[in-house]
């Protein structure tokens, strides 16, 4: 299924089950296909699942502009609207978790009835002089430049430290090619646009204003998204946010810890 943003812009979206809506916001480089191991799961206990292609991935149009934070949050919104969805659940991954954050700052939190954010690449992932805790620029525009050189390279590298294997997760060669693959479909223009806006993205003034029922799950062992800049210092921003950390969980904890999560987000859906 499709609509239009208000640029004109055709979007991908996928729409399953009834019951309390849940839209799932993917991660840069992939698309709704990401959430094959979580859909399932929540449509069979009796929810909505909506996943959306942002513009450039999927099978969504490939614009030439739109890749910036704010544009998201707003093709996020026209969706939620268009669908008339309310009492929302919101559950991002990396980039994803970025734009949820940018939805709610942007159009508030009147639909929405919750937020998980997995492995969000929040708050503010550039090490600044006012920001001595994030990642070293040298360090941020080394990885840029090598995905700039040889993108398929730059992910065959990344593949074992996505899933954390090396900890003992169980993800096969097939699976980690397949999720690699899925990345590779991804327009190479948007993956460059979208990698500059995540990491250079403040969101410290906004975290604090998130007032609805919050849960941020992050791995130890992140490599695209360290624990000790991201997920720790989210879950300290949001008041009341509930943080969960997989000690052996690399950035592709949707896959490597699957049981987990989903089962951490039932918990979280039935709390109240």
């Amino acid at each position: 299924m499709f609509f239009e943003t208000s640029d004109g812009t055709r979007l991908a979206y996928e729409d399953y089950g009834q019951g309390d809506p849940i839209v799932f916001v993917a991660s840069s480089m992939l698309c709704s296909d990401m959430w094959e191991y979580q859909v399932p799961c929540f449509v069979e206990r009796g929810y909505r699942c909506v996943s959306l292609d942002r513009r450039g991935h999927g099978r969504s149009d490939r614009p030439s502009t739109g890749y910036d934070l704010d544009t998201a949050a707003d093709d996020l919104a026209v969706l939620i609207e268009r669908l008339d969805l309310r009492d929302v659940t919101l559950v991002g991954h990396s980039m994803g978790g970025a734009e949820i954050a940018r939805y709610l700052a942007r159009h508030g939190e009147s639909r929405v009835r919750r937020v998980a954010l997995l492995s969000a690449m929040l708050p503010f992932v550039r090490q600044t002089d006012d920001n001595p805790e994030g990642v070293p620029s040298f360090l941020l525009d080394a990885s840029l430049a090598a995905l700039d050189a040889d993108r398929p390279h730059w992910l065959a590298r990344q593949a074992q430290a996505f899933f954390a294997t090396h900890l003992g997760n169980e993800v096969s060669v097939a699976q980690s090619d397949h999720v690699m693959q899925q990345c590779l479909a991804t327009s190479a223009w948007a993956v460059r646009q979208c990698q500059q806006a995540v990491v250079d993205f403040d969101h410290r003034a906004t975290l604090p204003e998130i007032t609805v029922p919050t849960l941020v799950v992050h791995g130890a062992a992140d490599f695209s998204a360290p624990v000790e800049v991201t997920g720790r210092r989210t879950a300290q921003l949001i008041p009341g946010a509930t943080y969960l950390e997989y000690p052996t969980a690399g950035h592709g904890l949707f896959v490597s810890h699957r049981d987990q999560l989903n089962a951490d987000l039932l918990a979280f859906l039935k709390q109240d």
